[in-house]
């Protein structure tokens, strides 16, 4: 006979929204397991945004340590990939530790193994264990999506990059999203010869265009290559490498081949059949505007459904479905508008609110105002590398009501978080103009545009 155990709330997925999750219903009271088959802090944590933040870092470091001479430093760099990844992986297993601390601490019983489902409210891990519980998180995340052609097999996946012992002298990375975008970057810093196919002729075509364009002639100049409206349809590993032939009869030879087309909800073993929950399109998981699945006991949140794929949402919208659940705030729910983001390609990009099409197509050409700015940084004034930075506001109505901002440029990253704070309050352009500029700082640039 299985052993069996029941919780007021399971949660499928140690990632940064099942965690927080957790630990919030935990908080209330409530007898939480969690289940995870692999390291704990999900795909944000062990493939994603932490370890890619660090190659950022690395990457920054080096351009401005190549920069420095111009400024009156003797120096030269000298670099051991190694060594960096050998320090990530160890910083990443401290997170790990960390994470499970925390559980521990909270209150949550963490189980390691394999959960899949034999019931609409109770689960199986690894074929020794049953769980029933009043209320199921899914928050399994995503898997690199798969393209099926001839040579597939010489495909690797971002996951694979942050595996590299060495780096490779050339790198094909198929798809224009920020993975890819991001890759590209941190290769090219290191000497990597990166090229990026798209099947559109520009990059992240989710963000505003006049941005993405801005940042993609960037990334030309500093000697990273696209390949716009170029599908991949063979790969053919020869003496000289992995031959790339493309639709439009181009092909190229590469030395690592990256697959960065999407990903989808990784929920394979699940058998979400048996609990009565339903995908949208196959690949992710159907949620409504409480995170409810169609079994109305079982909940999604993060890269396992359709909505935003950012590590903070998921967080926050774990958070409050703990609320409402263990804490009585039976109408919180998750707000998935005017949430920032940025990529973090070289230079960065960021952007919070709607793009440029979004609001002409949304409140109209004569109701849509463009302020923009495009110059050179003063961290470059006195070197001859000279790097864009470009910024934007888009603004509505006769206030002025400022819907979207978005920037391309060093330290971007940084200045975003806090007018975020302001397009989510519905700033205007006059309360931006009434704002007092920091000088000399980029920043400054976004309250004295005209």
């Amino acid at each position: 006979m299985l052993e069996s155990k029941h919780a007021d709330f399971l949660v499928i997925g140690g990632g940064s929204g099942g965690i927080a999750s957790a630990r919030r219903a935990a908080k209330y009271g409530a007898k939480v397991i969690l289940v995870e088959f692999n390291r704990l802090g999900g795909l944000c944590v062990n493939n994603g945004c932490v370890p890619k933040k660090v190659c950022w870092n690395a990457a920054h470091i080096l351009e401005g340590i190549t920069l420095s001479k111009e400024y009156g430093f003797d120096t030269s760099a000298s670099h051991t990939w190694a060594t960096l990844k050998a320090n990530r992986d160890a910083y990443i297993a401290r997170l790990n530790g960390i994470y499970a601390k925390l559980l521990t601490n909270s209150g949550v019983e963490v189980i390691f193994g394999r959960a899949r489902f034999v019931g609409p409210d109770i689960i199986s891990v690894d074929d020794s264990l049953l769980i029933t519980a009043t209320n199921i998180l899914i928050a399994t995340g995503s898997q690199p999506r798969v393209l099926d052609i001839p040579g597939k097999e010489h495909f690797l996946t971002s996951d694979a990059f942050f595996a590299l012992e060495t780096l490779p002298s050339s790198a094909l990375l198929i798809g224009s999203g920020y993975i890819s975008c991001e890759l590209a970057c941190v290769f090219n810093t290191f000497g990597t010869k990166a090229t990026i196919a798209m099947r559109e002729d520009y990059p992240l075509i989710a963000y505003d265009r006049e941005a993405t364009t801005k940042l993609m002639e960037q990334m030309s100049k500093d000697g990273v290559t696209f390949l716009p409206s170029s599908n991949i349809v063979e790969i053919k590993k020869t003496d000289e490498g992995l031959h790339a032939f493309f639709d439009n009869g181009q092909n190229f030879v590469y030395e690592k081949i990256f697959l960065n087309i999407g990903r989808d909800a990784y929920v394979d073993d699940l058998n979400l059949e048996a609990a009565g929950v339903q995908m949208v399109g196959l690949r992710k998981i159907q949620v409504d505007e409480y995170e409810a699945t169609t079994n109305p006991h079982i909940y999604a949140i993060g890269d396992v459904t359709k909505k935003l794929q950012l590590t903070p949402i998921a967080i926050a919208a774990g958070r409050k479905l703990a609320e409402r659940l263990f804490n009585g705030q039976v109408d919180l729910k998750q707000d998935y508008t005017n949430v920032p983001a940025v990529i973090f390609t070289h230079p960065p990009l960021g952007t919070v609110g709607i793009t440029e099409q979004q609001a002409r197509a949304q409140y109209g050409d004569d109701n849509v105002k463009v302020y923009r700015s495009s110059f050179t940084n003063m961290f470059f004034a006195l070197t001859e590398h000279k790097e864009l930075t470009f910024m934007k506001l888009i603004c509505v109505g006769p206030e002025e009501r400022v819907v979207g901002l978005h920037g391309v440029g060093r330290g971007i990253d940084e200045m975003i978080q806090g007018f975020a704070v302001a397009v989510k309050m519905g700033a205007t352009k006059r309360d931006f103009d009434n704002t007092v500029a920091i000088h000399p700082t980029a920043s400054e640039e976004y309250v004295t545009m005209v």
